[in-house]
């Protein structure tokens, strides 16, 4: 059997897998995102070890975690984890669909001029490098004590192994990779204040980083089994959908919405913000374009607008009669946008209202939009 953590920015899954790949038993756990400030988006790294924490105890009562072969992780993209010299949390991760560092994207492409080409991306509040620049010239004394910088996943694969690893999808969206040579960027790494001795060892998709701890072996009951690289969020999902051969596509709807093409090598677009990654197999990338809310714009409505529950609220729509021709439309840009319009600020709105809009319709664009 076979033990698959993805960390999402609502909440963490674990799952345990045959060898045949049937899906045998499941856990999760949901977390708060925070928003102190406008543009900003953050969260705990201690609820996502936590949350783990208690994935893993409910899977324990259940199954024989002993006949557990190895642990793969997927998860979030982007997020900004960062540790000090004794492996502590600095401050709470600034998360992917954080916009309050649009200054320093500018910043880093006119002092490297061949950041689009290193990266194949153009630089977006959304990637982790213009996080820490802003970190440096905003809280300067936390940048002081950066000793590691991690993504969301990786902090959990610390947290399991003792080890700073990350593989190249996920790490392809940082942009202090050079995304064609598959390695950390000095150039890009320097102008955010930063050397690769920060930075976590690379490693490929499929390849061993580390092995989990004696302490938590014994206390769940497992063998100190291998742990995988994995990948990030969206080059899972279509390693598991088998999206991994130019010609071949999907459209993934989460809190984010994305159109996800594998490659034949590895191409870039960035003038039309299309972000060119490395895959989750080795010598494989892909192309990928986001829309940062995308079905999490229906729990909004849900929650903060209609205040019912969403299966309320879609048992009516599938009663209602919707004149397509004249119904009102909604713009899904919650959380800024990234794809085609590179705009953090970007702001959502619905229009074409009128007096005889109904509940229904505003459900039913919301759904459009958001897709």
């Amino acid at each position: 059997m076979y033990l698959g953590i993805d960390l999402g920015t609502s909440s963490i899954k674990v799952v345990i897998m045959s060898s045949e790949g049937e899906i045998l038993d499941s856990a999760s756990s949901s977390f708060e995102v925070l928003r102190p400030q406008p543009l900003w988006s953050e969260q705990n790294p201690a609820d996502w070890y936590s949350g783990l924490v208690t994935c893993i105890e409910a899977l324990k009562i259940r199954n024989q975690l002993s006949d557990i072969a190895c642990i793969g992780f997927s998860g979030q993209m982007h997020g900004a984890t960062l540790l000090d010299k004794n492996n502590e949390v600095i401050r709470p991760a600034v998360l992917w669909n954080d916009g309050r560092c649009a200054q320093e994207c500018t910043e880093i492409e006119q002092q490297v001029p061949n950041a689009r080409e290193i990266t194949g991306n153009i630089i977006m509040p959304g990637f982790t490098a213009p996080k820490l620049l802003w970190l440096k010239k905003h809280e300067p004394d936390a940048f002081a004590n950066v000793a590691k910088v991690l993504l969301p996943k990786d902090y959990l694969r610390f947290k399991l192994t003792g080890d700073f690893a990350s593989d190249m999808s996920d790490s392809a969206g940082t942009c202090w990779l050079d995304v064609k040579a598959r390695k950390w960027n000095d150039a890009m790494l320097g102008v955010c204040g930063l050397n690769q001795s920060h930075m976590p060892k690379l490693y490929e998709g499929n390849e061993i980083t580390g092995y989990l701890s004696a302490q938590l072996a014994e206390q769940w009951g497992m063998k100190q089994v291998t742990v995988v690289a994995g990948a990030g969020d969206n080059a899972a999902g279509a390693i598991g959908l088998g999206i991994v051969k130019a010609g071949q596509a999907m459209i993934s709807l989460g809190t984010s919405g994305v159109y996800f093409a594998a490659g034949d090598g590895f191409h870039a677009n960035p003038e039309s913000a299309v972000h060119s990654f490395c895959h989750a197999l080795p010598n494989s990338w892909h192309l990928m374009s986001v829309l940062l809310s995308a079905a999490s714009c229906l729990q909004w409505y849900a929650d903060k607008i209609a205040k019912r529950p969403v299966t309320e609220l879609l048992a009516d729509l599938d009663n209602a009669e919707i004149d397509l021709a004249n119904n009102c439309y909604f713009l899904p840009y919650l959380a800024g946008e990234r794809t085609p319009h590179n705009n953090p600020h970007a702001q959502g709105m619905f229009f074409g209202l009128t007096g005889e809009t109904d509940q229904a319709q505003m459900t039913h664009a919301v759904l459009e939009g958001g897709r």
